[in-house]
């Protein structure tokens, strides 16, 4: 749910945030301590000079760490707590298995507190549970998606997103991707089954600079704008008809920057033709 404040200043004017649907009660101090780790962020200056350019440390997190990879099999998991992850759009399930193990999971839409999933080869396709694509059903939202078996997902990961299986030709099988990109994935690799939530995170207006300041974000001069010290500054006389580049003259838009061509042919359709 999006809460819109009322105009009492400027910056409040046009503010709004994004109500997480976790817990009242965050997740206790010590298992979160277990389950993250401080990082060092690398941004600003160095000596004096700026060392990374338009970015800089923001306000302080900790990391959650993420089971990406579900390699419990065939063990019951139940739902303890649903929480807020400042590093990620989406929110995260802390999920305990009968064993006695916890872990954060990402949250797809309507996983709830005390509802049930797990991780298998053959399961029931419902929200939560992770199981290899070959076994999913046709048609079913998906993310958390692994590019090899068993080395954890790496596609699909936003808020709001999901990607649907369309086809199964042997080993492989073709995802429709968020993008529009038809791929082809190895029946073996894992996916969860459920669109991740947050969706409405896109139309969250930040109200004033110092929201995109916490969050590591500088502020950017366009190139042309500037006097000197790139390649498209100066006068209009200089800069007409020049490519838009980079501050070092590296083609910075419009530029084909894929080199993997032994992977094209895992690329059934392009996000690019409509």
């Amino acid at each position: 749910m999006i809460k819109i404040y009322k105009p009492t200043s400027p910056g409040r004017r046009n503010q709004t945030i994004l109500i997480s649907e976790s817990n009242n009660k965050r997740t206790d101090k010590k298992i979160l301590k277990k389950f993250s780790k401080s990082v060092h962020r690398k941004a600003g200056r160095s000596h004096g000079r700026i060392s990374v350019y338009q970015k800089r440390v923001g306000a302080k997190r900790r990391y959650r760490v993420i089971d990406f990879k579900r390699n419990k099999f065939n063990i019951e998991a139940k739902v303890v707590s649903i929480d807020y992850d400042p590093n990620r759009t989406c929110d995260i399930a802390l999920i305990s298995y009968a064993d006695g193990e916890k872990a954060y999971i990402l949250r797809p839409n309507d996983l709830n507190v005390n509802d049930v999933v797990m991780s298998g080869e053959k399961l029931e396709a419902k929200v939560g549970n992770t199981m290899q694509m070959k076994n999913i059903p046709i048609g079913l939202p998906v993310h958390n998606i692994e590019l090899y078996p068993n080395a954890g997902g790496k596609f699909v990961r936003s808020a709001g997103t999901a990607a649907y299986i369309t086809a199964k030709e042997g080993k492989y099988v073709n995802v429709r991707m968020p993008s529009g990109e038809v791929r082809r994935f190895l029946g073996d690799c894992k996916a969860t089954i459920g669109q991740l939530g947050r969706d409405e995170w896109k139309l969250v207006k930040l109200g004033k600079a110092g929201r995109n300041f916490h969050l590591g974000k500088r502020p950017k001069t366009r190139g042309k704008a500037r006097s000197d010290s790139h390649p498209l500054a100066g006068s209009y006389s200089r800069r007409v008809g020049r490519h838009p580049v980079d501050k070092w003259g590296n083609l910075s838009k419009g530029k084909k920057t894929r080199r993997r061509k032994h992977t094209n042919k895992y690329i059934v359709k392009d996000r690019r033709v409509k």
